[in-house]
């Protein structure tokens, strides 16, 4: 549900610089991590659509829907990541990336099962996912900043 305001809203940058730098700093990191442990750009793209998505948030979706048709992504599997489950458009690792991600985004909800986990582990390895955990926990923090502040996609 949308709730239009005319209250302005904080630009954390520009109130708290070292916050929003660590925030950066701690991407960063998670990415570095996500190249080291050799996983798909791409995955790593439907991680961030799919918290998005759970999250309800425009701006991130908007800008990782771009950039994931930037990396190669159709349409069609970016009209029904919110159905992974009911398509088979999506392999054994996404699906199992996926299904953490939405545990990791919804932890409220009964925490991470362990057999969501040990779906993970079998299709990656630890660094593997320690990497995605790292990515689904940055972008849950980013749509939780993007929320707060009523950030609005590019036009």
């Amino acid at each position: 549900m949308s709730e239009s305001s005319s209250i302005s809203r904080v630009a954390l940058k520009k109130i708290t610089p070292d916050v929003s730098a660590a925030m950066g700093s701690l991407h960063a990191a998670a990415v570095s991590a996500a190249q080291d442990a050799k996983l798909e750009p791409e995955l790593l793209e439907l991680v961030r659509i799919r918290a998005s998505q759970i999250n309800g948030c425009a701006f991130c979706l908007d800008m990782h829907t771009r950039d994931a048709r930037g990396q190669g992504e159709t349409e069609q599997r970016l009209h029904t990541l919110a159905a992974w489950r009911e398509t088979p458009l999506f392999t054994e690792r996404e699906r199992a990336a996926l299904a953490l991600t939405e545990a990791v985004t919804l932890v409220h909800d009964g925490r991470v099962p362990d057999a969501v986990y040990a779906e993970a582990a079998e299709v990656f390895d630890e660094n593997q996912i320690a990497a995605l955990v790292w990515a689904a926990t940055v972008i849950n923090a980013y749509n939780r900043i993007a929320i707060a502040t009523r950030m609005v996609p590019k036009s």
